[in-house]
């Protein structure tokens, strides 16, 4: 985006004359950031000038009045209604179509990265599909790779839920590309995204996985349902994503595990597990070498005894 320069002419036009770029592709305005910007126009002025087109709009009194459309400084005209100034500095350029409009608002908040990843691809999306643009056209408009817009585009196939997490900054862009890659599995894809938001998961970890739960699927139809049911038995137990590999001559378990807290919250419940088994091993020994007599109480007051004493154990 052109910012003006010392041989523009700046006029000062009032507030309530301005009307927002209906091509915005900005969203999200951090309260906390708009708020400081509002201090600092207090303080020292607007120091650079909005960007608008103006119109002639038909007054309903009758005659002709301007209208102007904001073009480039959303951010600084919300600054400046919030602290309740009356009017700001402007420089007008010639009416420019709805693409361009777009266009120029999409350069200026790359230019100053302020748009998530969200809004970002929402924006090259309707720069193809509205106005029938390439990929590569996209591309080459706003500074980046075609590979970039494509992959950018593709953020949008994510359920609402993630792409919410990015703009909120819960998950990261990585976190997201990684989790493009289970969007025929969603099941897998919603367990892996609560794994990050839990977690903290690095991206490349998280990539890992994905590729790891992509891959699966293709070895799927070498398992038999009881060694699905392991899987889903032992995922449960431990409490992380376990996954049974089989080969031809045997196979392998894997178990995840994401830090050393995890690896020892997993040996524990394997200890837990194994201890159970072995006191559920002792007691049916303990059942069957059970002397005859002690099995079979002859009165009704020894079968009483009798139960409570194997209810105890």
């Amino acid at each position: 985006m052109q910012e003006p320069t010392k041989y523009d002419s700046v006029f000062w036009v009032e507030v309530d004359k301005i009307v927002p770029n209906p091509y915005q592709p900005r969203r999200e305005f951090e309260e906390g950031a708009l708020k400081a910007l509002a201090e600092s126009i207090r303080q020292y002025g607007i120091l650079m000038p909005l960007v608008v087109t103006r119109s002639d709009v038909e007054r309903p009194e009758g005659g002709l009045g301007s209208r102007y459309e904001l073009i480039a400084g959303e951010r600084r005209l919300r600054a400046a209604r919030l602290i309740g100034l009356k009017t700001v500095p402007v420089v007008i350029r010639a009416e420019q179509d709805n693409r361009m409009k777009l266009e120029l608002a999409i350069i200026e908040n790359l230019q100053r990265e302020d748009l998530n990843a969200i809004d970002r691809a929402k924006a090259f999306e309707q720069l193809v599909k509205e106005f029938g643009l390439s990929h590569s056209e996209v591309g080459a408009k706003v500074g980046r790779s075609r590979e970039f817009v494509s992959n950018s585009i593709r953020l949008l196939a994510l359920p609402e839920a993630i792409q919410q997490a990015m703009i909120g900054k819960e998950i990261s862009e990585g976190h997201a590309r990684a989790l493009l890659m289970l969007c025929d599995r969603p099941q897998e894809q919603e367990t892996l995204f609560k794994e990050i938001l839990l977690k903290k998961t690095t991206v490349r970890m998280v990539e890992h996985l994905a590729r790891r739960i992509a891959q699966d699927k293709i070895r799927k139809h070498d398992k038999t349902p009881e060694m699905m049911e392991i899987e889903k038995s032992l995922t449960e137990t431990l409490g992380t994503r376990v996954v049974i590999e089989n080969r031809p001559k045997g196979g392998r378990l894997l178990i995840e595990f994401f830090s050393p807290e995890d690896l020892s919250n997993i040996v524990s419940a394997l200890a837990q597990e194994a201890g159970e088994r072995a006191g559920e091993e002792e007691v049916q020994t303990h059942i069957a070498q059970a002397p005859e007599e002690e099995q079979k109480p002859e009165t009704a007051k020894e079968e009483d005894l009798y139960s409570v004493k194997n209810f105890t154990v």
